[in-house]
This record gives structure tokens, C-alpha cells and sequence, in this order.
């Protein structure tokens, strides 16, 4: 474990263990959602599981480098989920799975991921934004102090509970003005506590973080929060690109933008960039961005 970490919180204990998915069979696993009284189950949970699956079918010392998924329909946080591994190529270089989540009978998630062997290449790759550092940043105990009371009652309980992933945003005054801006955010974000010394656990870690805050982005061009009554946002598909080497324990900027949104559909990108500006990993996502009617809604 990194020097300096503290010991994994109860919330990011609580993830390790939904991340150890129960086999079954071969090619068969079956995980389980935290009861936190979500109606359903949270898409980077279903990223990292479905990751989980498909890495424990390779044997070779291969590492990820994608993985495209697409979310069919909204998983059931009180029932678990079978994840089917499809053992699609064992090449000489390349090793490929397909992944099918399923509930209630029906798939809710399918995912393909490629594993490749180690080589030598050009290297090169996109400069960091220019950000402040994450000590240079509210933690998220000084912002549950200082910003929470000034918040709507939904957001309240995002900040307020505990979480796996420790988030420090470069800016948080769009939480408190609906202002319309640039449709692009800063979040530095870390495992909350050390985690064992296993890249393939920290890739999952990633898979699992990288739905964060992203299909939010859209909304900042409009003014608009995830959190409004009068609006609908669910994942629709997500793509996860793994550049280089990294550890999901220590600092990583997710900077993110959102190219376009059009017919109840927004666009965003993401890249995960470490301390020292290096690029290790980068998302596509597109999901539903819909405005609905809140008149039937109790205020």
C-alpha cells in the first residue's frame, strides 16, 4: 500500500466487497448492490462488476485497455446480478470478453473488453488543464461544513453520506448559482484509503468512478443540476480507454466536457490525469439529458 494512506473507509470497504463477486460457475458471477435506498442500482457499480467478471477469465498477464458498455435497462438494488463471461478470442496479442449482466431474467448491461500484452510504442499524449492542486481545494468534510446548509435537501444527502471515492471539485459555484457556463468540469478524485497493491483492482476502482459527475457535465451549458426534479439523466452507453499504469488511491483529475447534447441525448468526454499531468486514462459517454414534467411531482 502507498505510505501516507489511511486505512479504506467503511463506504470504500463496503465497495472492495461488491467488487469481490461470487462465482458461480465458470464464466458465471453473481454481485450484490450496498442498500442505501437507490431505486437503482448506480451504473459504475455495474462498470466495475462487470469488469471484475471479465478480468477474473483471463489468465495471462494481459491488461485492460477497453471496455464499451451499454446499459439496457435500470438495475434493481434489492435483487443481485449475474454477470455471464463470453470467452470471445485468446489471440497472441489481443484477448477479448464479452459481458452480460442480467436480472430478472433479462440482460440490463452488455460490455465487450480487450485485454492486450505489454509492448514497447511511440508515446505521447494530451498536456493537463491547468488546475488547481487538490490541497489547494475544499476537502469534502469542509465542504459538508461550510456548503451543505446552503443546499436543496437531495443535494444535502449526496454530500452528507460517506462515500468510496473522495471527490474534491475545482469549482463548486455552479451547486450554488444556476448561471449557464462552458459545459466543462475539474474534479480531483481518490480511492477513500489504500488499496491493496493489485492494478486490476484499481482499473475496477476507475471502471467505477469514471460515472461520476460525468453526463452531468451536459447540464452546465443549461444552467441545470443532476439533482433537479425536472430532469431525467440515465447512463445509455460508456466507454473506458486504460492509457497507462496508475493507482485509483492517489489523486487523479477527471477533467470533463460535453461536445454537444441534442434529442434527449447529451455527449460527454473524460480524462483521468495524475499528479504529475500524465494522462492514464480516458471516457466517452453518452446518456440520457431529458426535461420532464413536474407538475404530478410533490415539491
Amino acid at each position: 500500500m502507498p505510505s501516507g494512506k489511511a486505512e479504506p473507509t467503511s463506504a470504500l470497504a463496503a465497495l472492495l466487497s461488491i467488487l469481490d463477486l461470487e462465482q458461480l460457475e465458470q464464466n458465471l458471477f453473481r454481485g450484490q448492490s450496498p442498500r442505501q435506498g437507490w431505486q437503482r442500482v448506480y451504473g459504475g457499480q455495474v462498470l466495475g462488476q462487470a469488469l471484475v467478471a471479465a478480468v477474473r477469465t483471463v489468465s495471462e498477464p494481459r491488461t485492460v485497455h477497453s471496455m464499451h458498455g451499454y446499459f439496457v435497462l435500470g438495475g434493481d438494488p434489492a435483487h443481485p446480478i449475474i454477470y455471464e463471461v463470453e470467452r470471445t478470442r485468446d489471440g497472441g496479442s489481443f484477448t477479448t470478453r464479452h459481458v452480460k449482466a442480467i436480472q430478472h431474467g433479462r440482460a440490463i448491461f452488455t460490455m465487450s473488453v480487450s485485454f492486450h500484452k505489454a509492448e514497447e510504442g511511440f508515446e505521447h499524449y494530451s498536456p493537463m488543464p491547468d488546475v488547481p492542486a487538490p490541497e489547494d481545494l475544499p476537502s469534502e468534510q469542509e465542504l459538508r461544513e461550510h456548503l451543505v446548509a446552503r443546499l436543496p435537501e437531495n443535494m444535502r444527502f449526496y454530500w452528507e453520506r460517506e462515500r468510496p471515492i473522495e471527490m474534491r471539485p475545482a469549482d463548486i459555484a455552479r451547486y450554488l448559482k444556476r448561471e449557464k457556463a462552458p459545459p466543462m468540469q475539474y474534479t480531483w478524485m481518490r480511492a477513500n484509503g489504500a488499496l491493496p497493491d493489485d492494478p486490476k483492482l484499481h482499473q475496477c476502482v476507475l471502471a467505477y468512478a469514471s460515472d461520476f459527475t460525468l453526463l452531468d457535465t451536459a447540464l452546465i451549458a443549461h444552467g441545470k443540476l443532476m439533482f433537479d426534479k425536472d430532469i431525467q439523466l440515465a447512463s445509455l452507453d460508456h466507454a473506458l480507454w486504460l492509457h497507462r499504469p496508475f493507482r485509483a488511491d492517489e489523486w487523479l483529475l477527471y477533467a470533463q466536457n460535453s461536445p454537444t447534447a441534442h434529442g434527449a441525448r447529451g455527449f460527454c468526454l473524460g480524462s483521468f490525469y495524475t499528479r504529475a499531468g500524465v494522462l492514464v486514462a480516458s471516457v466517452a459517454q453518452e446518456g440520457l439529458v431529458r426535461r420532464r414534467d413536474t407538475a404530478f411531482l410533490v415539491s
